[in-house]
């Protein structure tokens, strides 16, 4: 059985740090490209970026470029989503997801049709 389980969320201020973590079961992790994506209330669930099997970042949201980061620990089955210089706008419930696809894009292959939705961590970011 396939399963994501996400932690690490909270409530902080504006300005501050979390690090958010995946932990993936059920699956050879290693060979799996992994999407975090958050959604916040009354709006659609966005792509904040994702990790390859290689560990190369994908997909980076423009709205978390250069605050936001994203790694993979293969021993440990866990990706990381290492959040910096939170802002109220970065409120959501975030989750992780394994991609089922590689989408030739003409410079590289890119994850695509995410599965097995974990049930996310919750942040809130107070200003």
């Amino acid at each position: 059985q396939i399963q994501l389980v996400e932690s690490g969320g909270g409530l902080v201020h504006t300005g501050d740090s979390l690090r958010l973590s995946c932990v993936v079961s059920g699956l050879t992790f290693s060979s799996y490209d992994i999407g975090w994506f958050r959604q916040a209330p009354g709006k659609e669930r966005e792509l904040v970026m994702a990790i390859d099997w290689k560990g190369e970042t994908k997909d980076t949201a423009d709205s978390v470029k250069g605050r936001f980061t994203v790694s993979r620990d293969n021993a440990e089955k866990t990706v990381y989503l290492q959040m910096a210089d939170l802002q109220p706008e970065d409120t959501a419930r975030y989750s992780c997801a394994t991609a089922t696809t590689r989408v030739w894009d003409g410079s590289g292959y890119q994850p695509r049709d995410y599965a097995n939705w974990g049930q996310g961590t919750q942040v809130i970011v107070s200003s």
